[in-house]
C-alpha cells in the first residue's frame, strides 16, 4: 500500500526540511508554482525572502552559504530568471561556497523546441556549477536533492544547479525521503603530517597564510592555537580577513588588492610559504607575480580541500589534500615549542600591520580610513560587515579590524552589487547580530531596490554608500592608462537620504567623518533599515593614491 506518495514538489521541500534548510531565496516564477506551493505547508520550518531581482535572491543564497557552511537555497524560474541569478552562482563556484540553485524549467514535452524562455542550463551553468542537472523522473526527486547536498558541501565547496521541468514537479509518485546528505571532508595522512613537521621544523623563516572557503568555528580555534604553540606568523588571503582575529600578536596583516608593502616583502623573503585553504589565485597572488608561477622561489606547502586543485598552478614541496579544521586538528596533536625567531617575526610583522591599519589623512570629502577604523570600536565583535566590489573596499580591508569568524562577507569574484543582498541574507539567518553593508555608489545601485525587501522583512541592516559619483576602480585604472580622458565612468545619483526614506528606511547624509558616530547612532536607534550617504571625493580614489598622482605618473 502506498505510504508516501506526493507530488515531487512536496518530495523536494521534505528533502529540504531533512537537510535542514531554514531559508529560500527567491523570485517567484509560474514554472516552479508547485514548489511554491508546498513549501507553504512548511512556512514554520522553511522561511521565504521573496526578492525584487534574481541576482540580489542568488547573492543572498551565496551569502547564507557563506556565513552558515550550509547550502543556501535559491530558486529562480526560467529563462531571464536563472540568468539574471547567474552571478550569484559565478560567486560561489568563485568563493567555494556551498549553494544550491533550482530553477523552474519549461514542461519536458516541449523541450528542444526553443520553448518560451527554455534554455538549456546543463550548457550553460557547465563552468560556473560543481555540478548541473535536470530532474526528469519524479521518483528521483530525493536522489537528486540529496546528492546536490553532497556535492555542494564536500571537497571543495560550490555551488550546483538543478533545472526542474515545470509538469515533473506536478508528478505523484510514491518515494521514501532520504536522510540528511552525507558530507565527505578530507583527512591529512600521518605521513602528510610526519612530512609536514619535519619540513616547517626545518624552516628559519615560515609564514602561514590562511584564507579560502571550508572554515569552520573549530578551524579558527584549531590555528589561533597553532600559531600560539609555534609562533608562527600568520597572514589572510583576499577577503578571509575573519579566520584569525586581527589583534593577535601574530597577524601579519591581508594579501589582496593594495597590500602593505612590508607584508609583501615578508612573503617573498619566507623560506616557507604554508597555503592553508586559499587557491592561491590572481588575487591573493597579485596577478601571480606575488610567488611565481609555476615554481615559487619560496618551498611552499598546499593545504586544500580538494586534491585537483593542488598543483594546478604552483607546484608545492608538498601537497596535503584535507579540510583546513582536520589538518590543524593532526598538527595540532604534535608536540610543538615556540620558536623565537619565528614569534618575534610575527610580533614586527603584526606593529606593521597596526600601523598600515591606521587612518590616513585625506583632503578631500570624507575620510574613510577614520569611518571604518571608529565603525571598528562602535560595533560589537560578532558584527557582520558585508561588501562587493569598488575601490570603496579598499578603504574598508585595510582600516577595519575583525575579531570574531564570520564577520567578513565579501566576494573574492569581484562582484558589484553583492554587499547589500549579503547583509540582508546575514541579518535573516542571524537576526541578533548588528549587520552593516559597505557600498560604493556604483555597487549599491545594482541592488538598491531591495530596500523594499529588507523594509517587507524587517531586515535592519545598516548601509554605508561611499558616494564619489564615479566608476572608483575602473576611474583609477582609465587615470593611469589614459589620463585625463574620462569616458564611461561618471556616476549621476539619487539623493540617498530621500531614496531610503522613500522605501520607509533611514535616511542620514554625512559630509565629514567627525559626522559619522551620530547619523550611525541614529541610524541604530531608528528601527528600520538605514542608509547613511558619505559624501567622499573620487580625487582620494584609493588609501594613498589621487586622481592627479596617477595622471602625473
Amino acid at each position: 500500500m502506498s505510504t508516501n506518495k506526493k507530488s515531487a514538489a512536496r518530495h523536494l521541500v521534505d528533502a529540504l526540511v531533512a537537510n535542514g534548510t531554514t531559508h529560500v531565496f527567491c523570485v517567484p516564477g509560474e514554472s516552479y508554482l508547485a514548489v511554491l506551493d508546498a513549501l507553504y505547508d512548511v512556512r514554520e520550518q522553511i522561511k521565504i525572502i521573496s526578492c525584487r531581482h534574481e541576482a540580489a535572491a542568488a547573492n543572498m543564497a551565496e551569502a547564507h552559504g557563506k556565513l552558515t557552511g550550509r547550502p543556501g537555497i535559491c530558486m529562480v524560474t526560467r529563462g531571464p530568471g536563472a540568468t539574471q541569478g547567474a552571478v550569484g552562482v559565478h560567486t560561489a563556484f568563485q568563493d567555494s561556497t556551498p549553494m544550491i540553485y533550482f530553477i523552474g524549467q519549461v514542461a519536458r514535452d516541449m523541450r528542444d523546441r526553443e520553448a518560451f524562455q527554455e534554455v538549456d542550463y546543463r550548457g550553460f551553468f557547465a563552468p560556473l556549477a560543481k555540478w548541473t542537472a535536470e530532474i526528469e523522473v519524479a521518483a528521483r526527486m530525493p536522489e537528486y536533492v540529496n546528492r546536490a547536498f553532497s556535492t555542494a558541501q564536500s571537497g571543495r565547496r560550490g555551488p550546483v544547479v538543478l533545472a526542474l521541468p515545470e509538469d515533473m514537479l506536478c508528478d505523484e509518485v510514491d518515494v521514501q525521503t532520504l536522510p540528511a546528505a552525507p558530507v565527505a571532508a578530507a583527512s591529512p595522512s600521518t605521513g602528510d603530517i610526519a612530512a609536514f613537521q619535519e619540513r616547517l621544523s626545518a624552516a628559519s623563516r615560515p609564514l602561514l597564510l590562511a584564507g579560502g572557503g571550508g572554515w569552520t568555528s573549530a578551524a579558527v580555534d584549531e590555528l589561533a592555537r597553532f600559531t600560539d604553540a609555534t609562533g608562527i606568523p600568520v597572514a589572510a588571503s583576499f577577503r578571509a580577513k575573519d579566520v584569525i582575529d586581527n589583534h593577535h600578536p601574530n597577524y601579519i596583516g591581508d594579501i589582496g588588492i593594495g597590500p602593505n608593502p612590508q607584508l609583501v616583502d615578508r612573503v617573498k623573503e619566507c623560506d616557507l610559504l604554508i597555503a592553508l585553504g586559499p587557491r592561491l589565485g590572481e588575487m591573493t597572488t597579485s596577478g601571480y607575480t606575488l610567488m611565481p608561477a609555476p615554481k615559487t622561489v619560496q618551498d611552499l606547502i598546499h593545504i586544500y580541500p580538494q586534491a585537483e586543485e593542488i598543483g594546478q598552478v604552483y607546484w608545492p614541496q608538498q601537497g596535503i589534500n584535507s579540510a583546513p579544521e582536520n589538518f590543524l586538528k593532526a598538527v595540532n596533536a604534535l608536540d610543538w615549542s615556540v620558536h623565537p625567531d619565528w614569534q618575534r617575526a610575527a610580533h614586527e610583522g603584526h606593529q606593521q600591520y597596526l600601523a598600515f591599519s591606521t587612518p590616513v589623512e585625506v583632503k578631500a570629502g570624507v575620510n574613510l580610513s577614520e569611518v571604518f577604523a571608529e565603525l571598528a570600536t562602535l560595533l560589537p565583535d560578532d558584527a557582520i560587515i558585508c561588501n562587493g566590489a569598488g575601490n570603496y573596499a579598499a578603504w574598508l580591508h585595510r582600516f577595519f579590524r575583525h575579531r570574531k569568524f564570520k564577520s567578513q562577507l565579501a566576494p573574492t569574484s569581484g562582484a558589484m552589487g553583492y554587499g547589500f543582498p549579503a547583509a540582508l541574507a546575514a541579518k535573516a539567518v542571524a537576526p541578533s547580530r548588528e549587520v552593516v553593508c559597505v557600498a560604493g555608489d556604483g555597487c549599491f545601485m545594482m541592488a538598491s531596490n531591495e530596500l523594499a525587501t529588507a523594509v517587507q522583512y524587517g531586515l535592519n541592516v545598516i548601509v554605508l554608500v561611499s558616494n564619489n559619483g564615479t566608476y572608483g576602480t575602473i576611474r583609477m585604472h582609465q587615470e593611469r592608462d589614459y589620463p585625463a580622458r574620462v569616458s564611461g565612468t561618471d556616476l549621476v545619483n539619487p539623493d540617498f537620504k530621500a531614496y531610503a526614506e522613500s522605501f520607509g528606511a533611514f535616511g542620514a547624509r554625512v559630509e565629514s567623518a567627525s559626522e559619522f558616530r551620530g547619523a550611525f547612532d541614529a541610524a541604530r536607534k531608528s528601527g528600520r533599515p538605514a542608509v547613511i550617504e558619505l559624501v567622499t571625493s573620487a580625487e582620494e580614489i584609493a588609501p594613498g593614491k589621487t586622481l592627479t598622482g596617477l595622471r602625473n605618473t
